[in-house]
């Protein structure tokens, strides 16, 4: 067969990963293909297949865990309001920082910074970029935040770091009063507890944005910005409107 052994065991593998794949897609098209709910069935699969997805995406080198839909969105909405500072909660490989700033140096205006409770040797390093080590919702952490930002200046926040419902509702009531009116509060991964990803999570994102907005009206949702259909933030481009 020309092969060396482990040429032959390697490639019988493959062909046994194939199957299996093959019979998982078609097992889960059978059983769900009468929901209707298209949009739906794909962002489970896709969510169901980190390997190849989600935990397999890159922005020049940089790993990032972020839906390419909703990178394209946050594309437009930079072009769009071209911020004067973007603050990001969450900032694991860094790849979504790199992301950011990459349309920053495009549109040339912008600086970003970015929270994060650990910060890794390999993040992106860029002259747009300041990096706070800390919590979010920690005091001193928002208090360096606001001494960074100027009087009428155009902010954009996304919250991507602990996606537990406390903690996300803390941030949203901590970090909705930096938004400028006209821009957006992006809250990252409001798919999971049933959304439709992970249904045994428990109260996440999802649950957070649907508390929030009962007792405050200054935001809204924008369910245009959901038009690739498949967003891993359902609800979560919510706009300042006073």
């Amino acid at each position: 067969m020309g092969l060396s052994q482990d040429g032959i065991f390697r490639k019988l593998f493959r062909i046994a990963t194939f199957a299996l794949e093959l019979v998982f897609v078609r097992s889960y098209n059978y059983f769900s293909r009468n929901s209707g709910d298209i949009p739906s069935q794909f962002h489970s699969l896709y969510y169901s297949s980190p390997e190849k997805t989600w935990k397999n995406t890159r922005w020049m080198g940089h790993r990032t865990m972020k839906c390419p839909l909703d990178l394209w969105v946050y594309q437009e909405i930079l072009f769009e309001l071209k911020p004067d500072i973007v603050i990001e909660t969450g900032v694991n490989e860094g790849g979504g920082a790199a992301f950011l700033v990459s349309i920053m140096d495009s549109i040339g205006k912008g600086k970003l910074i970015a929270v994060d409770i650990e910060l890794l040797e390999n993040r992106p390093v860029h002259e747009r970029i300041t990096y706070i080590k800390g919590s979010s919702t920690d005091e001193k952490v928002v208090q360096q935040i606001f001494g960074m930002i100027k009087e009428n200046q155009v902010i954009l926040v996304i919250l991507d770091s602990d996606h537990n419902m406390p903690h996300v509702l803390k941030e949203m009531e901590i970090y909705s009063s930096f938004v400028s009116k006209g821009s957006y509060m992006i809250v990252e991964d409001s798919n999971v507890n049933g959304h439709p990803v992970m249904p045994n999570w428990g109260d996440g994102p999802f649950e957070a944005i649907q508390e929030f907005l009962t007792h405050n009206d200054s935001f809204e949702i924008e369910k245009e910005r959901e038009k690739y259909y498949m967003t891993f933030n359902p609800n979560g481009y919510l706009k300042k409107i006073r």
